[in-house]
């Protein structure tokens, strides 16, 4: 039977071996001299054969029990899954790596629109806003042209990605990426590595670079609320983030979001 106790505790007791106060058979009572604690691993052990587990990693929400498949072992684990959607062990390998890629497409988003809106709005660069740069015509391609070339070489990235997630390690074999997989490492899928991929030589160690893994997945997760509120903001102000920073900067007490949103409302 399991007991939580506290924020991040739990009690774990087989039958016959502890027993609590109210409907349960043969009280007994323990002294708190009986509990030794063992460091950092928390795993704490009373003489008569009852264990106190405490489970030292935050949540998501605080005193909330992370579900059994998300034991902490994940980079940015703290057990949220509302939806029991990883439960499946392949498809949460899945779902990690499609995590992984969204928070990487988000923070190239997240930069590529803040630096070319701050060079719009400087006069450096007479560049569309972002959300009509897709709608800019080019003299040496058109416009399909670029979409099918787009098509075609994002296809390719995406198709051998999935391969290598099929079948990790395969896409840094001789003759599996037209000479290029020389330079790639393959460390584990989502990590390629390799000068191409990690051109400072950072965490080459992968397996071991935890502290890496998280701290991309968090400001990758970041970056995707960003990129939501950059979204949500250009529909209603139909201008870019850098022209609502300088216009709430002008009047911070009169251009906020509570403004804005009740002006669009009426």
């Amino acid at each position: 039977m399991n007991f939580a106790v506290g924020k991040s505790s739990q009690i774990l007791a087989h039958s016959g071996s502890f027993r609590f106060p109210g409907n349960f058979e043969n009280k007994t009572a323990f002294p708190i001299s009986n509990i030794k604690f063992l460091g950092r691993k928390q795993c704490t052990q009373l003489r008569n054969g009852a264990v106190v587990r405490a489970q030292n990693r935050p949540t998501w929400l605080p005193g909330l029990e992370p579900p059994p498949h998300l034991d902490g072992t994940l980079a940015g684990d703290f057990g949220f899954d509302p939806l029991g959607l990883g439960e499946d062990p392949g498809n949460l390998k899945w779902y990690v790596q499609a995590e992984l890629v969204h928070a990487r497409f988000a923070m190239a988003g997240v930069s590529g629109i803040l630096v070319t809106d701050l060079l719009r709005v400087t006069g450096i660069s007479d560049l569309p806003v972002w959300y009509e740069a897709g709608a800019t015509k080019f003299d040496f391609a058109s416009t399909k042209t670029l979409f099918i070339v787009q098509l075609l070489l994002m296809g390719f990235a995406e198709t051998k990605r999935y391969m290598d997630f099929m079948h990790p390690g395969s896409q840094a074999k001789e003759g599996s990426f037209f000479g290029l997989e020389a330079a790639l490492q393959g460390l584990e899928p989502g990590y390629p590595g390799g000068p191409l991929f990690n051109p400072l030589g950072i965490a080459k160690d992968i397996k071991n670079a935890h502290g890496w893994k998280l701290k991309e997945i968090k400001n990758g997760r970041l970056a995707m609320v960003a990129m939501l509120g950059i979204f949500v903001q250009a529909n209603v102000t139909h201008v870019g983030p850098i022209d609502n920073l300088v216009q709430h900067l002008s009047n911070p007490w009169h251009a906020t979001i509570v403004q804005t949103l009740a002006g669009s409302a009426s």
